[in-house]
């Protein structure tokens, strides 16, 4: 099952729009070592991981905020994560993620005893509650133990992140769209019962935090700090966006998404793209195509096109690839940071 599981996830990496994943086999230094540790703890480099690898160090910044929150285990279960996974998902409109993580939080609910399913209620209007609470409105804590906060939240935060990547980088399903209905079934459920099974192995705690530099926690991710694990993996990944960002996305995008995020109300702009041309009218001519694929990533990640994607890459001086992943990742984490300080209450 593992060894048909990782040809599966390797073939799927060819399905990763608009920049070249790292195979499994080429990866060399900080590419490979994360590699090997998805393998090991995952079950497979998935693709929602591997997209990053144009970018070694945002790569290694998103598997320790998925790691350290999913897949860790400390205070919560991994039925009630993947419940929030789910949630996020569908609250941004991420196809792929709401198949995969949907598939494994049923298949965990049918193998958990009857009394034992529990009611997400709670935390689904919890999460959509928080998506949309006003900027500096506060709000009520997540509805779980004090203790199991930085769990809960950070699993919310690294799909809010997560969602957006792979809205721009992937497909729609996991699943080749040429398979016939019963083989992708097949398929999907042997993937989501290897997750499972994996599930019931919680990984030791702190492992991803050697693949990046110590950093110090921002205040607006100050809900991670009770458990050092969560609030280590959250500061070294900001570190790591933080200069992504900085290389990649002019200053006069970064303050217009920042601008946008704080006076988001969590909703969908519209199907029709005319708000993104009236805001980023203001840009310097040369920003715009950077501003564009900014703002759609933050607000509307599902809207993102191949023009979109070309427009961004005929302004690149590098490795396009590369600058597309730091760019699209710094605004996704911007949106993911401000999700979560809602979430947290702290407004």
């Amino acid at each position: 099952m593992r060894r048909l599981l990782l040809r599966s996830a390797r073939g799927a990496l060819v399905r990763v729009r608009h920049v070249s994943a790292v195979r499994p086999a080429a990866a060399r230094g900080q590419v490979a070592a994360v590699y090997r540790q998805a393998e090991r703890d995952f079950g497979a480099v998935a693709p929602p991981i591997a997209l990053h690898s144009p970018a070694p160090d945002v790569l290694a910044g998103a598997w320790a905020m998925l790691r350290e929150t999913l897949l860790v285990g400390t205070v919560m279960g991994r039925t009630a994560k993947e419940a929030v996974a789910t949630a996020v998902s569908e609250a941004n409109t991420c196809p792929y993620c709401v198949q995969i993580h949907g598939a494994t939080l049923s298949g965990l609910r049918s193998d958990a005893p009857p009394d034992a399913a529990g009611d997400d209620g709670p935390v689904v209007a919890w999460l959509r509650e928080g998506r949309r609470r006003p900027p500096g409105s506060g709000g009520g804590p997540p509805p779980c133990p004090p203790a199991a906060v930085p769990e809960m939240v950070g699993t919310a935060v690294a799909f809010h992140y997560l969602n957006r990547m792979v809205n721009v980088f992937l497909d729609d399903s996991p699943l080749p769209s040429a398979s016939p209905p019963a083989a992708r079934d097949a398929v999907l459920r042997m993937v989501t019962r290897a997750l499972r099974a994996r599930s019931a192995e919680s990984p030791a705690p702190g492992d991803s935090l050697a693949l990046l530099p110590e950093a110090p926690l921002p205040d607006d991710l100050a809900w991670a700090a009770a458990t050092p694990h969560i609030g280590a993996a959250f500061a070294r990944a900001a570190a790591v966006l933080e200069a992504a960002g900085a290389r990649s996305t002019p200053v006069p995008v970064r303050s217009l998404v920042l601008a946008e995020l704080e006076r988001w109300d969590g909703r969908p702009p519209g199907p029709v793209r005319t708000w993104l041309e009236e805001r980023t009218r203001p840009l310097p001519t040369e920003a715009r195509p950077a501003g564009r694929l900014a703002l759609l990533t933050a607000l509307a990640s599902y809207q993102v096109g191949p023009a979109d994607i070309d427009a961004v890459r005929a302004t690149a001086t590098g490795s396009a690839d590369r600058l597309l992943v730091e760019l699209t990742s710094w605004v996704s984490f911007a949106a993911a940071r401000r999700a979560g300080r809602r979430l947290a209450g702290l407004g």
